[in-house]
């Protein structure tokens, strides 16, 4: 997908996650550390039984998928990772400072996977429902289409998807 800015993989760092887990006062434990150096490695959404293969393959033994998700809902909380709804997967998260920045647009043809920052969103969207009397629990917009280079293209085969972040 045509876009701008690097992949999150490449800008969400271990170090820095430890240092925001620091600053909030939580515990980045060796697991989840593990789980996020795993979903780092791959280029794209990855389900969860995907990550936990890749998670067994490294820890050199099965992991439990209540354990894996334990660790999945708290690099969620903590925005260091975002949850694609509509394909049920994960990836590290372009704006982990704000747990609640971005906006994904996902391309049906080749499934690559945008976030985008939208300044400004966050505080429209609370606006209007606060206007409404509504408490927003979790926002989640994913956008589905057609990115440009599947629309250019006469024929793209299916490819994995991958991952830009980028800001509009």
């Amino acid at each position: 997908m045509s876009g701008s800015g690097p992949s999150p993989a490449h800008t969400l760092s271990i170090e820095a996650v430890e240092r925001i887990c620091a600053e909030r006062g939580v515990r980045f434990t060796p697991l989840r550390r593990t789980v996020l150096e795993v979903l780092l490695k791959f280029d794209g959404p990855v389900r969860a039984y995907e990550l936990l293969r890749a998670l067994g393959h490294r820890l050199g033994r099965p992991l439990a998928p209540p354990t894996a998700y334990r660790a999945l809902n708290f690099l969620l909380e903590q925005g260091f990772i975002s949850r694609i709804e509509t394909r049920n997967a994960f990836v590290p998260s372009a704006h982990p400072q704000d747990r609640y920045a971005g906006l994904f647009f996902l391309c049906n043809s080749c499934g690559a996977t945008v976030e985008l920052e939208l300044a400004g969103l966050a505080e429209v969207l609370s606006e209007r429902a606060a206007s409404l009397g509504f408490q927003v629990g979790r926002r989640v917009i994913e956008l589905q289409g057609t990115c440009a280079d599947c629309r250019d293209a006469a024929a793209v085969p299916k490819r994995q998807g991958r991952i830009r972040a980028g800001r509009a």
